[in-house]
């Protein structure tokens, strides 16, 4: 679930790697049900024996669930950090999932297969995106896609109050980053190692207003935006290409 140079970065200790599974579980809120929503919706457009695009595929936990659900799909799977694919390509060979249906890619969007595809997803991965890379970045991956075709992406995306409806002023992305932060307190990380995780989201990822990643989305021409889900700090959409 990398992407970019910067993503690459936050995935290369050794350590950091093998306890990568324990993560998303302890930081995004219902993180099994997101994935279990994610096939759902693209389940709603592509066929039994489809083709899915996975941006930031490394670690394999979307491309398992996938997999295990829906028999027939086949996946190409793309992330620029080599030591996550080899994560990933452990995890799905333990699983049982035929090598001939999962391709995995090092490297970035432009790196995967033309397509077309009947489907994609990012999941926890714009985050870790600069701004001004994400439009382009998702125009690689509509380009990709069948006309219709649905992408699912989820990632971090903070009300800050300065806008229309905006409740808690200035103050408003502090208290959701605290509650992230919360949420893996109750999921049992120490409260200091929780702390330093917000203040590390807070100073190095980029986390815009769902108002500015619907914009993104339509910008890189998708459209038929849906909100379906919502984690505290993380936010969800399907759009079609």
């Amino acid at each position: 679930m990398t992407q970019s140079t910067t993503a690459a970065s936050h995935f290369t200790d050794p350590a950091a790697i093998a306890r990568y599974a324990e993560g998303p579980r302890r930081n995004v809120p219902g993180f099994d049900g997101l994935l279990r929503m994610s096939r759902i919706l693209l389940a709603e457009r592509v066929p039994a024996h489809g083709r899915v695009l996975v941006v930031g595929a490394g670690g394999g936990l979307e491309l398992e669930d996938m997999a295990l659900a829906h028999p027939g799909w086949r996946f190409d799977g793309v992330d620029p950090s080599q030591p996550m694919l080899d994560l990933a390509a452990q995890r799905l060979q333990s699983a049982g999932i035929s090598g001939n249906r999962v391709a995995l890619h090092h490297g970035y969007v432009q790196s995967a297969p033309a397509g077309p595809f009947d489907g994609a997803t990012c999941l926890l991965t714009f985050h870790f995106v600069p701004r001004e890379e994400r439009v382009p970045m998702l125009a690689e991956i509509r380009r990709r896609l069948k006309p219709g075709a649905p992408l699912v992406v989820a990632h971090l995306s903070v009300a800050d109050g300065a806008g229309p409806g905006g409740e808690g002023g200035a103050g408003e992305r502090d208290r959701w980053l605290s509650r992230y932060a919360a949420f893996q307190v109750a999921s049992g990380v120490a409260p200091e190692h929780a702390a330093k995780a917000r203040d590390k989201v807070a100073a190095e990822l980029t986390v815009l207003t769902p108002e500015e990643d619907e914009a993104i989305l339509r910008e890189a021409g998708f459209s038929d935006v849906r909100m379906f889900y919502m984690g505290f700090a993380f936010r969800g959409w399907v759009a079609r290409a």
